[in-house]
């Protein structure tokens, strides 16, 4: 089997337009969420908080690529672009074949079907509605327009398992690559905040709604006083190649993917399973030929809901005791949802570089999500093994295990 490298990190987030200033932000303790202004309107929805991301310079692209693009496919573009000029790999070499795309999300465009709706439901006129609607509102709509826009020709695949979208996305591009299929693939999610999104996850009693006034508070992972998730969005892209073709051209490299794993519980289509996270984290050590006693750090999925958080310490407790690190970063940039895997492993990632752990921000006392070794503060030490989780409604978990780039 052939090994997979990461040579490049593209990302958008709540705290800025690139990777930089996603790391500053967590390196300065800044939250990206905020009350939303306009969400009062809307009867019912209980939380008026989320972590909106800014779509910059979209008129540079070209109208060709532009009309077919809604907010999560401009992120999208951004963090590819991003991550490409990182991997330093030129557009000419994106139409041999042999480099593909695999970006996961939670479903289409929110905003682009909310107008959709809106139209049809409200004046029953087709007439009104944009031809390139419907590509806007694709459940592979990022994946489809970043690959058109870059021309990539070979395998192009979307993931839509809500929330481990883009850490499925990864487990693809690693699969393709080490079994030959590809030698490069751009792989991560992309999502958009909308007041539909945050009330698919309100009316399910899931998000936070305790601290609209004061928005800087939550969400607040694995803390005593959580009290649900803050929708985020943005996207998250990782360049993956196999190595001796990044070798070959000279690539810098991040780190490299050694095992992944993804499985369902079988059980709750919206309550998360401590047994089968821990199959899940034990199926990727396993892939990754590695002990749980090697590993040095876990990046949480940890969305802050009351159930989640303590069924995922659980889960690490279980598998690790508390003698490995663990943080999460939804407290920064909210809970990105299918963007959040990839978004989470970069800043990790760059964690790994610089021999630092970054703190959960906002967790103060672990209460119920005790048993393992939360990371507080800012620390400095070294990381040569960790493990990524993401978890999604529907049972579905998702864990990839990474190495220090030696």
């Amino acid at each position: 089997m052939r090994r997979v490298v990461i040579t490049g990190m593209g990302a958008v987030t709540p705290l800025g337009a690139d990777v930089a200033a996603l790391v500053d932000g967590i390196e300065n303790r800044r939250s990206g969420v905020r009350r939303m202004p306009g969400w009062e309107a809307y009867r019912g929805l209980r939380s008026l908080v989320a972590a909106p991301a800014e779509v910059r310079d979209e008129k540079s692209i070209p109208r060709r690529n532009r009309r077919s693009m809604g907010r999560m496919s401009f992120f999208a573009v951004r963090a590819a672009e991003e991550a490409l000029a990182d991997a330093v790999i030129e557009r000419a070499r994106l139409g041999s074949g042999r480099v593909g795309c695999a970006i996961g999300s939670t479903m289409g465009g929110a905003e682009a079907l909310s107008q959709t709706f809106e139209t049809m439901s409200h004046e029953k006129d087709l007439a009104k509605l944009s031809s390139m609607k419907f590509f806007q509102c694709l459940a592979h709509t990022a994946a489809m327009n970043v690959s058109q826009y870059l021309g990539i020709t070979g395998m192009v695949l979307a993931p839509s398992g809500a929330c481990a979208s883009s850490l499925q996305a990864l487990g693809i591009g690693y699969d393709l690559i080490k079994c030959g299929r590809q030698d490069i693939v751009l792989c991560g999610g992309s999502e958009e905040v909308h007041p539909t999104v945050t009330a698919a996850f309100d009316i399910l009693y899931a998000t936070s709604t305790g601290y609209n006034e004061e928005p800087q508070e939550t969400p607040r992972p694995f803390d005593k006083k959580r009290d649900g998730l803050v929708c985020g969005e943005g996207c998250g892209i990782v360049v993956l190649e196999e190595l001796e073709h990044a070798r070959a051209r000279g690539a810098a490299i991040h780190g490299e993917v050694v095992g992944f794993h993804t499985c369902a519980s079988g059980d709750h289509v919206s309550e998360s399973s401590h047994a089968s996270i821990e199959r899940c984290l034990r199926g990727a050590l396993e892939d990754a030929a590695v002990s749980a006693a090697e590993v040095d750090y876990v990046n949480a999925h940890a969305t802050a809901t009351r159930h989640g958080d303590a069924e995922e310490a659980r889960a690490i407790a279980e598998v690790f005791g508390d003698r490995v690190p663990v943080s999460a970063f939804k407290g920064y940039i909210g809970h990105t949802l299918g963007a959040s895997g990839a978004i989470e492993l970069i800043a990790a990632l760059v964690g790994m570089r610089r021999g630092v752990l970054y703190p959960t921000l906002n967790l103060q006392e672990a209460d119920d999500c005790g048993g393992i070794r939360h990371v507080l503060e800012r620390t400095a030490s070294r990381v040569d093994l960790m493990v990524k989780n993401s978890f999604a409604f529907g049972g579905i978990n998702a864990s990839l295990v990474c190495r220090r780039a030696s």
